[in-house]
């Protein structure tokens, strides 16, 4: 069986049931190619097969030839060559595991950019600012996710120019500061590994996929999965696809897009944008962005194309789908899709309002299975109790539910502070897949930058943890943050609502919430399916906790505690 697929591969099946073999990412960019026929660049998936292979057995020995073969065919469809020093193709490196594993495994973009074919991008595109921007963020990348350098060593040269230039943002960094920059970022490969910074293209590549298999083993993996309930023995697979470039000029962009709000239900366009970016400026956080809703002003053609992508999405995939997507020089390209990970509360009005959406028509037992338990006790999950609280700051509210906890501003000294009991609410500028740990460990997130669709975001609201995101107000200094005159240090109370998108100093009250009208029909639907096939029972150690099950339809006690 071949390790190597490309995503216009003609399987015997529909590719979005192969994800066991092309994990989620691959097969679903094989059913946007091959099915769909969306506007999709091309490229190959390395299988979850060569994935356990190479965790068993180090790199198998038939890969090599399979990677040269398919990228030999992706050269061709693209009319241009890896590394060439007058046309090159460069391609990014994703991982892509059969369950969604937002940020917690490694990706590469701008692969195939070297010191020659960086003049040569420079030369077609007549924009030397591009190339050089391009080939600083893929030394970066590689040095950090590849020759395991800290990303502290790059991001502190990259401020330094943005502070000699006088920008107020990554695409404001003149061209003559970027060639010192991908100088600088060499020299830190050569003094940290002993070696120069590899410019063959074929090194390159197989460098970038080594990594992407052993991301599967890192230590944040591994805490999402044992968090998530996700076997450790799946493997990943490896996506190698065609890069397009939001970063090219100020036609083109980047953005995540939902097809309905994940934290609320309500169907409609939801998500982020950047103009001049690529894709890891929006998740990662690092500069604030756009609400989806403004590419009606910046680019309305390429709005009206994003909105019937999601509606085919939706129909297709009869679910909310998450979207990752390029606009090019005015062209728009899918990277990616998948099935959106939602709050309990837009669990409850997804699956509601599918059932009578005549596009999905989802059944009453489909829309019933669309809702876990751990949904159904997220909206149960508490809210400020009173009004006039001491509100220090309004951002965005990303993810639900209200939190109350010291303040922390670190991964590993929130994760200390939730094991010593202490309630934790995680303070940062932005949040990284590195920080999993801390997050696991907080009531609440709260960040200083980052949009709807940042890594927080996306994972606060997966966990069903509060968060506030985008904080533009708050400014973090070491062990304390500062909002206008107000101080708070490493351990203080405050209190944050993911709802409103409000903190508030000091320890607010809560509350329990009030379930939403679709709780009430989704349960009722669950009764009618199960109904003289299972009761239910509830557990109990007090008279109130009783009454609220039988509230909620507990057709007795199972276990009552007396001790």
């Amino acid at each position: 069986m071949p390790f190597v697929y490309d995503f216009d591969h003609s399987h015997r099946r529909p590719p979005m049931e192969l994800k066991d073999l092309l994990g989620g990412k691959g097969a679903n960019l094989a059913e946007m190619t091959s099915v769909l026929r969306l506007p999709v660049p091309h490229g190959f998936t390395i299988s979850t097969d060569a994935c356990r292979a190479y965790m068993a057995a180090g790199w198998p020995e038939k890969m090599s030839g399979e990677v040269a073969r398919a990228r030999a065919r992706l050269e061709r469809k693209m009319g241009k060559r890896l590394g060439d020093p007058v046309d090159p193709l460069l391609v990014s490196v994703r991982s892509g595991a059969k369950f969604s594993m937002p940020g917690m495994m490694d990706t590469v973009l701008n692969l195939g950019l070297n010191d020659e074919s960086v003049e040569a991008l420079a030369k077609q595109t007549d924009d030397e600012r591009f190339a050089y921007d391009s080939y600083r963020r893929f030394v970066s990348m590689y040095g950090r996710i590849v020759l395991g350098l800290p990303a502290e060593a790059f991001d502190e040269l990259l401020d330094s120019a943005k502070e000699r230039a006088g920008a107020g943002s990554d695409a404001e960094v003149p061209v003559a500061e970027l060639r010192d920059l991908v100088e600088a970022y060499k020299d830190i490969v050569r003094r940290d590994t002993g070696r120069p910074f590899p410019q063959d293209p074929d090194a390159q590549l197989r460098g970038a996929i080594e990594a992407v298999f052993r991301s599967w083993n890192g230590p944040r993996a591994i805490a999402y999965r044992d968090h998530e309930g996700i076997s450790h023995d799946l493997g990943t697979a490896v996506n190698v696809q065609a890069m397009v470039f939001g970063n090219r000029d100020d036609d083109s962009g980047t953005g995540v897009g939902f097809t309905r709000d994940p934290a609320t239900g309500a169907k409609g366009e939801y998500g982020d944008f950047l103009v001049k970016a690529q894709g890891e400026d929006v998740v990662a956080g690092i500069r604030n962005t756009e609400p989806l809703s403004a590419l009606r002003e910046r680019f309305p053609k390429i709005h009206g194309e994003l909105l019937d992508v999601f509606a085919r999405l939706e129909r297709h995939y009869r679910d909310m789908c998450d979207t990752e997507f390029t606009i090019e020089q005015g062209k728009l390209w899918m990277l990616q899709t998948r099935v959106g990970k939602r709050t309990g509360r837009a669990a409850l009005r997804m699956a509601v309002d599918m059932t009578r959406d005549r596009a999905i028509r989802l059944s009453h037992e489909e829309a019933v299975g669309r809702v876990t338990a751990e949904h159904l006790e997220q909206v149960l999950h508490p809210q400020f109790a009173g009004s006039g609280h001491t509100v220090i700051t309004k951002a965005l509210g990303a993810s639900p539910g209200a939190a109350v906890g010291r303040a922390y501003f670190t991964a590993d000294d929130a994760a200390a502070a939730a094991e010593s009991g202490q309630q934790v609410i995680l303070v940062r500028t932005e949040t990284s897949p590195e920080d999993v740990h801390g997050m696991l460990a907080s009531q609440g997130i709260l960040t200083a930058r980052g949009g709807l669709v940042s890594h927080a975001a996306v994972v606060a609201r997966g966990w069903g943890k509060p968060a506030v995101v985008g904080a533009e107000k708050l400014r973090i200094e070491g062990a304390s943050f500062r909002v206008g005159d107000t101080v708070v240090e490493e351990g203080d109370w405050i209190s944050i609502d993911g709802t409103a998108g409000i903190v508030v100093l000091g320890q607010v009250p809560l509350t329990a919430a009030e379930p939403p009208a679709e709780f009430e029909v989704v349960l009722g639907w669950a009764d009618a399916i199960r109904k003289g096939k299972l009761r239910v029972r509830a557990n109990a150690d007090t008279g109130a906790d009783a009454a609220n099950a039988r509230r909620l339809g507990a057709e007795g006690i199972g276990l009552c505690r007396t001790e």
